[in-house]
Parts: structure tokens; sequence; C-alpha cells
């Protein structure tokens, strides 16, 4: 068993009595979206009406946008995310614990000068934003490459081989504990493995990044807390030693940071009180720790890009359909992503969904949302689906269930987002467990494959993974899907054509639990 996985209940105790009907319906734990209960329709309507009755705010919201974005909401954001994110210094000594009281949030001094309103730029949301950003500060003949985190958040692959990295996206497995492989990371970032460097000299041949862009040699892509699909969240000794290696080889870091704020503690009874008594505080963001430590010796000569990025969504908080999200990084990037061409061709994107947004920011109504519904419906759910894996599939299967306490965390385990990340025996292919759950049991799960790196699988592969999505559909489907899926796997464990036979180990494992089950079917008979 590895770290922090949960044993689900022995496999002699597994039965198998349900055969598939044609008459369920449809159970859908593939798709990341957040439940209806969980938007904010109520204050979207309120703030919304606010906006337009007073001229002097709907005038501007309906407007075009300036470049950097509505700077009502670029100024609630920083007084918001200063009072949320801890200083660096917490950090220094162990044992400082990640919880902290709603009463007390406070914006530290000495990181004010980090959450001022010119670090941030408002974006159409995290995707449109990534592809803003290779616009910007890729160029295919001089970025070597696109380096993701593996198992990775699988959208995310079309938009770099849109800007013109097909080919040249670069898988780096998480480890057992807490994201990325730094040891990995460097050796490809030094040509060890013989990945994204080599003979490539390369020249900027494609872009005109002026004086207010520079182009970098490396992209790197992770979502650094509560990672989609794996859950892990990384710690802060590990994003400080990222963010150095960018800086040495000429990185940009993009950390998708969309479930900072979607943390609670895996031990906490479900309360709104005990949520708002017991918060989750997110670690510092990597773009917090990177322009902590000043300019680098690639950035041009009095400019600071920095090699970190905070790039984040209101879409989890506040619902997708608001297009509405921000980066955080240097004023010098956040100017320079302002004046990429889509930008300044009709401004900043959701001017409109902007000023609503920094309403509910402003009034307090959107953080008193998500620490006193969001945070707690999603607890409440991810325990749901925990408790029935535990009950329902054999223990063969593995389930990673948070990061433990800590030196940062303090005495608590802690989870976040909206995904548990499954891990079956080898001889398990999870394509034909999806196929089959769909067709037997009208049941549609992510199988690992999914979330390789196109083009780089050799270096990611996640044939016996499942991904399963806990936000969208309602609290009884959740524990009904997991039924679903426990039976199909136990029809594909009597099934000796869907195991995976690629040696007599595998082989003779996957015969023994057959014969477990039968057993056991046998003697309930």
């Amino acid at each position: 068993m590895t770290p922090n996985m949960t044993e689900t209940r022995p496999f002699s105790q597994f039965k198998n009595e349900h055969q598939p009907t044609k008459t369920k319906h449809l159970i859908n734990l593939l798709r990341g979206w957040p439940a209806p209960s969980l938007l904010p329709t109520h204050l979207i309507q309120a703030k919304a009406n606010e906006v337009l009755s007073d001229p002097a705010i709907a005038i501007s919201a309906l407007q075009y946008a300036p470049d950097p974005g509505y700077q009502p909401l670029r100024e609630a954001l920083a007084e918001y995310l200063c009072k949320v994110y801890p200083s660096l210094d917490e950090f220094e000594s162990a044992g400082q614990p990640r919880t902290f009281s709603s009463s007390e949030e406070e914006c530290s001094a000495s990181i004010k000068d980090v959450w001022e309103a010119e670090n941030f730029a408002i974006t159409g949301g995290a995707s449109q934003s990534i592809a803003c950003v290779l616009q910007s500060f890729t160029d295919p003949g001089y970025t070597r490459g696109i380096i993701i985190s593996a198992p990775c958040y699988f959208l995310g692959c079309p938009i770099f081989e849109d800007a013109g990295f097909a080919g040249r996206l670069y898988a780096v497995r998480e480890d057992e504990e807490d994201g990325m492989d730094l040891e990995r990371l460097r050796g490809l970032l030094e040509g060890e493995d013989g990945r994204g460097s080599g003979d490539f000299v390369g020249e900027v041949r494609y872009k005109n990044p002026g004086k207010d862009r520079k182009i970098y040699r490396y992209v790197i892509y992770l979502v650094a807390t509560s990672a989609n699909p794996s859950g892990k969240t990384m710690s802060v000794e590990k994003r400080r030693r990222m963010v150095e290696l960018a800086r040495k080889h000429d990185a940009l870091i993009i950390s998708d940071d969309v479930y900072d704020f979607l943390q609670w503690t895996t031990a906490d009874k479900i309360s709104a009180t005990n949520m708002k008594q017991r918060n989750i505080r997110p670690l510092p963001t990597l773009s917090q720790i990177d322009i902590a430590l000043g300019r680098s010796p690639h950035d041009p000569p009095g400019k600071h890009f920095g090699h970190a990025i905070s790039n984040a969504s209101f879409s989890k908080l506040a619902g997708p359909g608001m297009r509405t999200g921000w980066i955080h990084g240097t004023k010098d990037f956040v100017h320079g992503f302002s004046v990429t061409g889509t930008n300044r061709s009709g401004g900043a994107a959701s001017q409109f969904a902007a000023a609503i947004l920094a309403k509910m920011l402003q009034s307090g109504e959107l953080p008193a949302w998500i620490d006193g519904v969001v945070k707690p419906a999603l607890q409440e759910r991810y325990q749901l689906i925990m408790k029935a894996i535990k009950e329902e599939l054999p223990d063969i299967v593995e389930v990673w269930n948070g990061n433990g306490p800590n030196e940062v965390s303090g005495d608590v385990s802690v989870f976040g987002g909206y995904f548990v990340w499954l891990t079956f025996p080898e001889t398990i292919d999870t394509e034909r467990l999806a196929q089959r759950a769909r067709e037997e049991e009208n049941l549609i799960i992510a199988p690992g494959t999914l979330f390789e790196v196109k083009g780089d699988e050799k270096n990611g592969g996640f044939r016996n993974n499942v991904r399963l999505c806990f936000s969208w559909e309602d609290k009884k489907n959740i524990v009904e899907g997991i039924k679903r899926l426990a039976r199909v796997l136990g029809r594909i464990l009597k099934d000796d054509d869907d195991l995976i036979h690629s040696d007599t180990a595998k082989i003779g494992m996957a015969r023994e639990y057959k014969q477990l089950q039968e057993q056991e079917l046998r003697d309930s008979c």
C-alpha cells in the first residue's frame, strides 16, 4: 500500500450478485462541473442588478475593458488574496499549521507588495489565459518545449499544440507524495534524458516580443494544489525548488491554481460553522515565491518578468459561465500579458462579468458562499465517495486520500478539488473498464489514459488508473455510481478475456482474485 492511499474492503468480501440492465439512468462521474446547487445564482442576479442600476458602473461594465482588465476587480482580488495567502515567513519554521480562523484574516504587511492590483490581469478563464501567455511569451522556434506534470489536465494539451508545440509536450510524472518529480524535471531541463534539448538551439523567429515581453526557453505546466486528476498538493519546499529550477533554466511556470480555495481537512465533521473556524489556508503560490526572489539573470535589463505565474479562475467559485479568471505575476509580466494582441483588440475579456464579480468580492458575499456552502458541500461529497469506495470496491483498488500531516500542514490531513484518483491492478485495462461501465451500467468514468501527456505517453502511462469526479452528480448518484463500478469490476475479474496478460505473474494474480470471488459467491448461496 503506497503512502496516503485508502484501503478498500478485502477482496474475499467482494460480491457480484448484480447483472447489467439497460434501464438505468445515466450517472456521469467524468464531468468536472460544479453541481447546480453550488452556483450562487441569487448573488449573481443581485450584483448584476446593482451594476446595471448604477450608470457610473453600468456604462464602464458594458464598454470595452482596459487591457489589464476591470480595475475594481483587480483591486478586490489584491485585497482578498493578500488576506487569504500566507506570507512566506510563516513557513520558515516547522510546525506552522495551515488552518486559521476567519476572524484572524489580515493582510500581512510583509507581502502587500506581492498582492497589488498591478500584479493582476483579468482573463477569460484559465484556458483562455494559457493561450494568451503562449501567444506573448513563447516562440516555437526558440522555446524548446512544454513540460507537463503527469497525469495531466488533458484539455490543456490541445492548447499547447495549437500554439505550435505538437510533438514537444514532455511528461514528468508525479511522485507518490506531493506532485511533480523534481529530479526528473531537472534531468529533462539539463538534457539528461534526451528530451527537450539535444542539438536544439533555436532562435526567436515567429514572435516580436518588443520591450514589453520576453520569450522563455521552456514552459512548465502543472496544477500545484489539489491537482487534476490526482488530487495531490505540492509542498512549500518543493515549490521553492521548482522555482529555483525555472529561474536557472529560463522556464516559465504556469500553475493552474483553480482549487486553492476548495480545500478541507479530511477528519472534520461537516458544517459551515466548523469550516469558518477551521479554514484551510492555501499554500503560497509559485508566483508569490518567485516574485519574492526578485530579478533573475534571464530578465532583460531594467525588467522583472519573473518565472512563475498563478493562473486562476472563478469557474469553480461562481460558475464556469462567468468566463472570468485572473493571472498573478510580476508587474512587468502582467503588463506584457495585457498588451497581447487579443487583449488590445477589444480589451481584456469578460468586462461585464468582472464587474459583477468585483461586487461579490467587495461585499464579502462570494468568500462567505465559498466557505459556507461550496466547501462543506464538496467535503461531504468527498466523504461519501470515499466511504462508498471503501465499502464497495475490493482492496486491490487504491485511492489517493490527501496530503497527510507534515511540517507545513500541522496536525491536519488535507484534501481538495473535485476528483479522486483510483489505481487498479496492472491487470485491469481501465479503457475497457470505462467502456463496459458505459455499456452495462450507464456509468461514465474517465480512464487514466485520458490524462497522459499527448505525444509522450511512454513517460506517463496510466492505463490502470481512473479519475472520478464527485462535484457534479447528486449525493445518491455518487454512491450508486461506485456500486455500479464495483459490479463492472467484478464481472471483468471473472472474465479472463478482459484482463491484461502482460506476464505470468499478473495472470496468476488475476486468477487468484477470480477464485476468491467465486468462493465468496459459493459461500453466499
